[in-house]
């Protein structure tokens, strides 16, 4: 059981339902849309390929450049542009984790700033940053610069992780450091790993104000209504 005062509906109203497997179906998205419908929560995200959907009251987000975040600036943009084109509210785009790692932070400038440009005021941008790699690769200066960086380029949100990474997702560490870094004018979205209650309890307390799920359900359950 959770310690603090959230709600089962304060917390359906910040989460991003997630579908992102490689395997997933059509018909997996429609139960990921049938399912975030019957939460209440705030937006479904999918991968670009399955799109259109009808996310009905939900907002739409879809990824760009995921899950490895090696392709190309211009690719990542048109990828970005077509999403919104089809339906996309909301895009997370997924970094060059290397030139990160390689202190190359004017390259993850332009790259955000690429995606930012081609989506416009269309869409609502979210920069994923694999927090866990570069904790681990390049310590806790790389993920604040790159934080900074997203915000400079216009990120509305920067997010942990894709959870596809062998590093691993969020963590209660990199979103105090995310949120010291881009301070309360931008969001910052924990994903990958968040599995019950008490962890998204602990990352919202921590600075997440979005929060990545494919486990909603069970998480949502586990806060009183």
């Amino acid at each position: 059981m959770t310690n603090t005062d959230l709600r089962r509906g304060d917390v359906a109203a910040i989460i991003d339902h997630t579908l992102l497997k490689p395997e997933a179906t059509h018909a997996d998205v429609q139960a990921t849309l049938a399912e975030a419908a019957d939460l209440g929560v705030y937006a479904v995200c999918v991968s670009p390929s399955m799109l259109p959907v009808d996310a009905g009251t939900q907002r739409t987000c879809v990824v760009a450049g995921f899950p490895s975040g090696k392709h190309h600036s211009l690719v990542k943009a048109a990828e970005a542009r077509l999403a919104v084109d089809t339906g996309a509210d909301e895009i997370d785009m997924v970094i060059d984790v290397g030139a990160a790692v390689d202190g190359r932070f004017d390259e993850v400038f332009a790259d955000i700033l690429t995606v930012r440009e081609a989506v416009a005021d269309d869409a609502l941008l979210k920069v994923i940053i694999e927090s866990a790699a570069l904790l681990e690769l390049a310590g806790p200066d790389a993920v604040t610069e790159v934080c900074r960086r997203a915000v400079d380029a216009g990120a509305a949100y920067v997010k942990t992780s894709t959870g596809f990474h062998p590093a691993g997702g969020a963590s209660v560490r990199a979103v105090e450091l995310m949120r010291a870094a881009v301070g309360d004018t931008v969001g910052v979205k924990a994903s990958g790993g968040i599995r019950t209650a008490e962890f998204a309890e602990e990352l919202i307390v921590a600075g997440a104000s979005r929060l990545g799920l494919s486990a909603s359900r069970a998480v949502l359950d586990g806060f009183p209504d």
